[in-house]
């Protein structure tokens, strides 16, 4: 940034507030789980009623209302065994929902929560130390975690959080198989980065990935991803465990019991796909200075018949958020093309338009030049290039 005071212009370095979550998992004793369902069902129960209230009010009177828990409390003596950060919190989600409606209407009007969802949590936020961390003397891997109106909690310090990391808020949550988690949202203070990407720098090392089914991504050096299909590889013991959950009764402790089970292998399944793209993101980011991707609609593609599974198998929505934020962190660019542009049409020597291209053809040879192009290897390369168009402009 440049700032020109007196005819003079002056370099500032900025100084930018940042913040990341460090999720954990923890281990609440019999007591600490009493007060986590507490907690959940206070919150879920404040955040229900303050949206009747603004609901009726607008049938009433046509404006919105801005509410508060607060006079709850005097009718309800129950929401002050939990703590009052997250019932506010609960408010505060609330807002958040509305003006996310207003700002998009595809993301649909506010919804009630029901206590059946298989998630939930509570958010609460750090003021005057009530949330500490205290690390074991007996292991670094082990501690606790200090919570408002819960205590010490046994925590898996599997990551270490950063010194000049401070704490903001942490969200415990629980899960369908009935696991607890706290995300730890710290704050922290960043210089610019050390590497920036200039549209006239010399030597950019720029990779394209086009999207594919089977392989998840082939990029432009002719690579293929061949990432696991994880859920393929679990679906006959997910359809085993889904199969006994059927035929039990519904609301039984055996079902209940199974409910878990399945859950338990959706979870697992899911931590291998994250684990096998995390790692990915991390290497092409540490590899290559630019990465080209392809603005799909994945959600819609997941419509269609015979793409549905594998589209949801590789979640690479997923995979492109890890390699934006991982970009940004270091000082690259990710660069997402136009879901318009025809990257499989055009032949990446000439430049020649193969209308009539269709989506069986896997091999392709310009009538032009006469260059045979596989089609996917040939669309990463026109990814590549148009990214690189994109980012001189």
């Amino acid at each position: 940034m440049k700032v020109r005071i007196i005819g003079q212009s002056f370099d500032i370095i900025g100084i930018m507030k940042k913040n990341i979550a460090y999720k954990y998992r923890i281990y609440p004793n019999a007591e600490q789980q009493d007060l986590f369902a507490k907690a959940f069902g206070c919150t879920r129960f404040v955040y229900n009623t303050l949206l009747e209230e603004k609901k009726k009010h607008y049938e009433e009177t046509g404006k919105s209302l801005r509410n508060t828990p607060a006079h709850l409390k005097a009718d309800y003596e129950w929401l002050k065994e939990v703590d009052s950060l997250a019932l506010s919190n609960a408010q505060l989600q609330l807002e958040t929902a509305f003006r996310n409606f207003f700002r998009n209407k595809a993301v649909g009007y506010p919804k009630f929560k029901s206590k059946k969802d298989p998630k939930h949590s509570f958010t609460t936020n750090m003021v005057n130390g009530n949330i500490r961390i205290t690390e074991s003397n007996e292991s670094r891997k082990n501690g606790t975690l200090r919570l408002p109106k819960v205590g010490e909690v046994r925590i898996k310090l599997h990551r270490k959080m950063a010194e000049d990391h401070a704490i903001k808020s942490v969200t415990v949550s629980r899960e369908a198989s009935g696991k607890y988690y706290a995300s730890i949202l710290t704050e922290y203070t960043e210089g610019p980065a050390t590497q920036t990407i200039t549209p006239d720098a010399q030597n950019i090392r720029a990779l394209g990935l086009d999207y594919s089914s089977g392989e998840f991504y082939v990029d432009s050096e002719g690579r293929k991803a061949e990432m696991p299909h994880f859920y393929r590889n679990t679906e006959e013991k997910l359809s085993r465990e889904q199969r006994r959950l059927s035929k039990m009764k519904k609301g039984s402790c055996n079902y209940l019991k199974q409910k878990r089970r399945v859950a338990l292998v959706h979870e697992k399944l899911k931590d291998q796909r994250k684990d096998w793209q995390h790692k990915e993101s991390k290497r092409l980011i540490g590899s290559y200075d630019v990465i080209c991707v392809e603005d799909i609609d994945y959600k819609e593609m997941a419509q269609g018949l015979h793409l549905a599974k594998a589209t949801n198998d590789n979640a690479f929505g997923q995979f492109r958020t890890f390699l934006s934020y991982k970009a940004e962190s270091k000082g690259k660019k990710l660069i997402t093309t136009d879901k318009w542009f025809a990257s499989s049409k055009l032949c990446s020597v000439c430049g020649y338009k193969k209308e009539d291209l269709t989506l069986q053809e896997r091999e392709w040879t310009c009538p032009c030049c006469g260059t045979h192009h596989d089609r996917d290897v040939n669309a990463a390369i026109n990814i590549r290039e148009e990214g690189l168009r994109l980012l001189a402009l």
